[in-house]
């Protein structure tokens, strides 16, 4: 900005393994949405490694990245993004489109998905015709349609009432449990956190804490990890 330079990620040094629920936590400022624009391609790093699958995501060009993010990622947002002109199975029937999967194909698939989602029913309503708990549902069957080895969710229940967020926060991690998926999810809700298999806490950019959280019998217990940055 100007002669001025901001570092919103700062010598971060994290693993993510598969599979898990990994929850970026922070207040506003604190890098967490540039963290994860970066692991997902999205944004690129002036230094430093991202590495998923032994690629290197920092290498790729423009066509790469994209090619990775349609195979590999699924996304979910705070506000949505869903296209107001299309119908909720058409919505969810777009990164099928960019696969080239067949017509029924891709319309049998999303109809599966929505009925995952319990929206079966509003398949053919369009996102001005919907709630916004309706409307995070078929964003989040637009993520999960592919199958993707690893979903991002952006402050995912930002716009929702509690009751809604806690129906989305359910809905998304047992749709990660269920495909086996990599889920990280970034917000700064500490209850919603709460999710999660581990916790990572961020600060001024950097890794504060990691907290990993251990399965027992009456629930998910705290234990906290020492991070070296």
């Amino acid at each position: 900005m100007g002669k001025e330079s901001i570092r919103a990620v700062n010598g971060i040094s994290l693993r993510i393994r598969q599979g898990e629920v990994c929850c970026l936590l922070g207040k506003s400022g604190s890098g967490k949405s540039t963290l994860l624009n970066l692991i997902a391609g999205l944004e690129k790093p002036t230094s430093g490694q991202i590495i998923f699958n032994k690629k290197h995501i920092e290498r790729m060009n423009e066509d790469q990245l994209a090619s990775f993010r349609q195979k590999y990622v699924g996304f979910v947002f705070q506000s949505y993004n869903l296209l107001p002109t299309l119908t909720a199975l058409e919505n969810v029937t777009l990164p099928l489109i960019f696969k080239g999967v067949p017509v029924k194909e891709r319309n049998e698939r999303a109809m599966e998905m929505l009925k995952a989602v319990g929206l079966e029913e509003r398949a053919h309503h369009k996102p001005s015709e919907m709630s916004g708990g309706q409307q995070q549902r078929v964003s989040i069957a637009r993520a999960f349609i592919n199958q993707p080895q690893v979903v991002f969710a952006d402050e995912p229940t930002g716009n929702l009432d509690t009751k809604t967020t806690y129906e989305m926060m359910d809905l998304i991690t047992g749709l990660a449990k269920e495909y086996h998926q990599t889920l990280v999810i970034v917000t700064h809700d500490l209850e919603l956190s709460e999710y999660a298999d581990r916790i990572v806490m961020l600060m001024d950019g950097k890794i504060e804490k990691i907290e990993e959280r251990i399965p027992s019998e009456g629930g998910m217990v705290k234990n906290e990890e020492k991070t070296t940055v």
